[in-house]
């Protein structure tokens, strides 16, 4: 038996497998008019793929909770009822097929209004339909602009933010809301010393630099079903204190550990393990499996059940991972891209059934069968 495929419970919700749609941007959204921000066909067919797939978990990519809270002009918005309708048809063919349909819940803080990344990484000025970013602090990203410093009342009108398009997205069909709180959007800029230089109740020490995080949890948690789990997703380390010639102060994996135990005890179901984004010049040493250290340290640490990410490839390092209980599931990315059955393919190679679709089932289960190419 693969633990890879057994069902993994968070509340009242089987989610089929451990095997996850990671949320990946594809500024695909029309970027003005009354589409704005609404999913397109592009969408439905990238979303609804990998969950004939065989993905137990199905994640939109990031969606801004405001129409300033998008990382580009094209990105994926839930602020109005024309979002929401275009999100339900998607919901619906994820659920057809088999899987959760989740969203991640997005502002993109310091890191938004920029251009198309495979076009440029530079910012979106207003005159072509950007805007100006905001961020705990006045400190840019690297090359980009210099951010608006949040007001408290501005701050409190973000959380705001959060829980609406949360209802909206309950309303859309979802059933899992993540709150996306890693690689150096707003919330993560709040948490790490190294971009949030505030002297009031959102900076300064540890408790204050995570206040904001927990009043937006706490914001979507008051409105999502009890029934029905909420995610949060973290960048476990910024990279600043791995590197003994950096001196500059940042996020930890033991301040995530401290942040998973808040997290857990203000109704967080999960933690979607990731690192970095917070700078541009941060040394990471990427390899297989890289970040999943990270996921196992909070698990072990707090209890809290944890995806695992970060160039996760194989299926028999996916199975490894669940089983010696370094995470609960698996989040891919670039590899559902090259393979959007990778998930039927696995269960072959561990020697599970797939869970086809009817229509490909009668025809699969009748060909020879034939190795997986790279």
């Amino acid at each position: 038996m693969s633990t890879l495929f057994t069902p993994l419970k968070l509340r009242s919700l089987q989610i089929p497998n451990r095997v996850w749609m990671s949320p990946m941007c594809t500024y695909s959204a029309a970027p003005a008019g009354p589409e704005t921000g609404a999913p397109t066909n592009f969408h439905l067919a990238h979303l609804a793929s990998r969950a004939v797939g065989g993905a137990g978990l199905v994640m939109a990519e990031a969606t801004g909770v405001r129409p300033d809270g998008r990382i580009s002009p094209w990105d994926l918005g839930l602020w109005n009822d024309r979002q929401q309708e275009a999100f339900a048809r998607i919901t619906d063919a994820i659920k057809a097929h088999g899987a959760v349909p989740a969203i991640q819940l997005a502002h993109a803080g310091r890191k938004a209004s920029v251009d198309k990344p495979w076009l440029s990484d530079r910012y979106v000025p207003g005159t072509e339909g950007g805007w100006q970013p905001v961020a705990p602090s006045a400190i840019a990203y690297d090359g980009l602009a210099v951010p608006h410093e949040l007001t408290v009342d501005e701050i409190q009108q973000l959380v705001r933010d959060f829980a609406d398009s949360a209802l909206r997205a309950l309303a859309a069909g979802f059933q899992v809301a993540e709150v996306h709180g890693a690689h150096g959007y707003l919330i993560n800029s709040f948490l790490s010393p190294a971009s949030n230089h505030r002297t009031d109740a959102y900076g300064g020490g540890f408790e204050n630099r995570i206040r904001f995080a927990l009043e937006v949890v706490d914001a979507v948690r008051a409105v999502w079903p009890e029934d029905l789990p909420v995610f949060f997703r973290t960048s476990a380390t910024d990279w600043l204190t791995e590197n003994p010639e950096d001196s500059r102060e940042g996020w930890t994996g033991e301040d995530t550990v401290r942040l998973a135990k808040e997290l857990t005890a203000h109704g967080v179901d999960l933690l979607d393990v990731s690192t970095g984004g917070m700078v541009r010049d941060a040394k990471i040493v990427a390899g297989p499996g890289y970040q999943v250290p990270f996921a196992a340290q909070a698990r072990q640490a707090t209890g809290i059940p944890t995806g695992a990410v970060g160039i996760i490839t194989d299926p028999h390092q996916a199975e490894e991972i669940v089983t010696s209980g370094q995470a609960d599931a698996v989040l891919l990315g670039r590899e559902l891209l090259r393979d959007p059955y990778w998930a039927q393919h696995a269960a072959l190679e561990l020697g599970v059934e797939p869970r086809w679709p009817d229509q490909y089932a009668y025809v699969v289960k009748r060909a020879p069968s034939r190795p997986r190419t790279p």
